[in-house]
């Protein structure tokens, strides 16, 4: 299914034209409506004229998180305060939030993208859908709620956590998608094993998960849990929220909507464009939001772009799984390592769960590297050899593919925290213990 044929599946060459046009109504906005934009496109010598392509998109400059804080609260709207609906703002983990404001106009288009989104995954007006995200300035359950709603779903908006009135609501009101972290997928599925809820009384069948990296193992662990078929979604608040791409039933890539938010990648060093399928940083100018347009967004997310076109029909680009951040890697030892790598060897190996934590410190200015593991249930055994000879398994799986020697640690079932949102997979102590030294 395809919900919206004409923009999901032009000709490249149309929706070049299209975004060129979409691009220099942008700049035009931007340069009249928000000072910063004006000042930076000066410094650079570029009027709105100047820019008549999409070809002309790779002159113009960078916009970076630090730029919206810099421009708190609303300093980079490009629209009056009473033409704002809504307000979302990231919570962030130092700093100040970086705040989102929507038209009327910017929400019917999230609603648009979403419900493209969510017909990827099968989900039509005949469905129940579980809404998991969390409300509130977080963009995700306000994000799937509005985009289920256009498509005549019915939405259960039951935001985050309280599990077992999820668990009750999958059987009593027999919802057949739920749209929540990947992370919190997993964690309903054990609940459901645990609370010994008759499967036959679940009637999911789709999945649609986000906010958080995962791997393919872990697709393949949520779709064994909880029988259904797991699809990926990505946003974020400053580009939109969820919606800005989305896995089809094919899932080799997730469309990205570049009717509305035109993707590129870079070098993240040295700011080039780079081209298809050639792995960096992704970055994304929204040309048809209203309160805030943003021009070549860095998302630091690194994937790849691929332009072939899809089995499914659709002829928008596709983005991979993303592999990680260029801002939040972990750099050990002058080793490059990202969490989704450690998650990979462990999900496929039978033994272990999918919960786990990267505990990074600095002893005698050496990086150390600590892997907590959680083992089954079934393999956690009172004979030390047994949980030694498993231990050295996990180590060296994990030494081959990341590099570097970590000191793994197996815990009991059920040691390692829970979440209800986005997982917590790195406690890097290194950064506490400088924080506390600065004076």
């Amino acid at each position: 299914m395809i919900w919206n044929e004409h923009h999901e599946c032009m000709g490249r060459d149309q929706l070049a034209s299209l975004q060129g046009e979409r691009l220099r109504q942008m700049v035009e906005r931007i340069y009249y409506n928000v000072p910063f934009y004006r000042n930076k496109l000066q410094e650079m010598g570029i009027e709105p004229g100047d820019i008549r392509s999409i070809d002309d998109l790779k002159k113009l400059p960078f916009t970076t998180k630090q730029d919206l804080r810099d421009n708190y609260p609303f300093g980079l709207f490009a629209v009056p305060q009473q033409d704002i609906v809504r307000f979302h703002a990231s919570s962030g983990t130092t700093g100040k939030s970086t705040v989102v404001g929507y038209t009327h106009n910017d929400i019917m288009m999230w609603s648009e993208v979403v419900a493209r989104s969510l017909t990827m995954a099968g989900v039509t007006k005949h469905d129940i859908i579980q809404v998991a995200y969390g409300y509130g300035l977080f963009t995700g359950g306000l994000g799937l709620h509005y985009g289920a709603e256009k498509i005549g779903a019915s939405v259960i908006p039951i935001s985050g956590g309280n599990t077992k009135k999820q668990l009750q609501l999958l059987e009593d009101f027999g919802s057949t998608a739920i749209a929540c972290t990947p992370s919190y997928a997993a964690y309903l599925g054990e609940a459901i094993m645990e609370e010994k809820l008759d499967r036959s009384k679940i009637k999911l069948k789709a999945g649609i998960f986000g906010a958080e990296p995962w791997t393919e193992e872990m697709r393949s662990q949520i779709q064994q849990l909880l029988g259904i078929k797991a699809y990926d979604i990505y946003g974020l608040s400053e580009v939109i929220g969820p919606g800005v791409s989305m896995e089809c039933s094919i899932q080799h890539g997730m469309h990205v909507f570049e009717d509305h938010f035109i993707p590129e990648i870079i070098n993240p060093e040295t700011g080039e464009v780079l081209p298809y399928g050639e792995l960096g940083e992704l970055v994304f100018t929204a040309v048809t939001k209203e309160a805030l347009p943003l021009l070549r967004y860095r998302t630091r997310d690194l994937t790849r772009l691929h332009v072939e076109r899809c089995d499914c029909g659709r002829t928008l680009v596709r983005m991979e799984k993303c592999v990680g951040r260029s801002d939040d890697m972990l750099i050990i030892r002058g080793v490059n390592v990202f969490p989704s790598q450690v998650e990979s060897v462990l999900l496929e190996m039978s033994e272990t769960k999918p919960h786990y934590l990267l505990v990074v410190d600095r002893q005698n200015n050496l990086d150390t590297l600590e892997i907590q593991v959680e083992v089954e249930d079934q393999f956690f055994s009172d004979e030390v050899k047994e949980l030694e000879g498993l231990r050295k398994r996990i180590s060296g799986n994990l030494t081959s593919i990341l590099g570097l020697h970590a000191n793994v640690r197996l815990v009991e079932p059920g040691t390692i925290e829970r979440s209800q949102g986005k997982a917590q997979r790195v406690v890097d102590k290194r950064k506490l213990n400088e924080h506390k030294e600065t004076p």
